[in-house]
């Protein structure tokens, strides 16, 4: 499989109308992917926290419609990053999009693991409840965002429901970027799946991003990564790993807890 991991530059001064139109471009520029995969919030800034309300799309918005017709128009499986979206009953959401190469949605999933601690994404939008996979020829997605790359208990999910290939669009601070790389390989090493993490690029409400989008295989070696600034990773990988390393390497078998209840003294 081909994967293009966009880390695109969400810089300060710049139109949400504005990237838009950029990410499409840069979309359509990666025709032969696979997958193309975009980062958390990249309309607004993950934490431009004044911008959620005021951005706010419905669903079938008009990122929903330019990230529609560029899979189309491209023939790529598309990961569009994430969106905040507005429900019609009011909540916000952290909202990812996944599209097919037809352009038709496929996968629409909420963050779950708001980031925050009392204030900004973790009390201005609303958590998702569902964990949620797609499949592609290949392989199958398991999706998260982010804040939710440091809640193991999820992926274990995802790899429980099918989840071959982890993909984690985000928008992680230049100041914990360690972490970013870190978590990336663990989530790879104790699923034995791949991980195809997106970061942005550039500087949002005064919080410098990290950069470094990266793509880890299911022994966690890295495969790629990028830099700080703006770029698109492509990276070819053999799916079928996931399933000769968890036959050579059988250690989701001898899972103990969470399988059954304890037992009794």
């Amino acid at each position: 499989m081909r994967a293009s991991v966009i880390q695109i530059a969400v810089n300060e001064g710049e139109s949400v109308e504005s990237r838009r139109r950029r990410a499409a471009s840069m979309v359509r520029d990666q025709a032969g992917a696979d997958l193309v995969v975009l980062p958390e919030l990249w309309t607004t800034g993950a934490f431009a926290y004044e911008e959620f309300g005021q951005e706010a799309e419905p669903l079938e918005g008009p990122t929903y419609e330019a990230m529609a017709k560029a899979a189309s128009d491209t023939g790529v499986w598309l990961h569009a990053g994430s969106i905040p979206e507005r429900d019609p009953d009011g909540p916000l959401y952290n909202t990812s999009l996944v599209f097919s190469p037809s352009g038709d949605l496929a996968a629409v999933y909420r963050k779950i693991h708001r980031f925050g601690f009392d204030k900004g994404e973790a009390v201005l939008m609303g958590a998702g409840a569902e964990l949620v996979t797609v499949r592609l020829p290949g392989t199958t997605l398991g999706l998260g965002t982010c804040y939710d790359l440091r809640f193991p208990e999820l992926f274990r999910g995802l790899v429980d429901a099918g989840a071959e290939t982890l993909v984690v669009p985000a928008g992680w601070p230049e100041r914990r970027r360690s972490h970013w790389t870190l978590l990336a390989q663990a989530r790879a090493v104790e699923n034995q799946s791949f991980v195809i993490a997106c970061g942005t690029a550039g500087t949002h409400a005064g919080v410098p991003q990290a950069g470094h989008s990266i793509v880890v295989d299911p022994w966690g070696e890295v495969l790629a990564e990028a830099g700080a600034g703006e770029e698109v990773l492509t990276v070819d990988f053999d799916a079928g790993k996931v399933a000769t390393t968890r036959e050579q390497f059988p250690a989701l078998k001898d899972r103990v807890l969470g399988l059954q209840p304890p037992r009794r003294p």
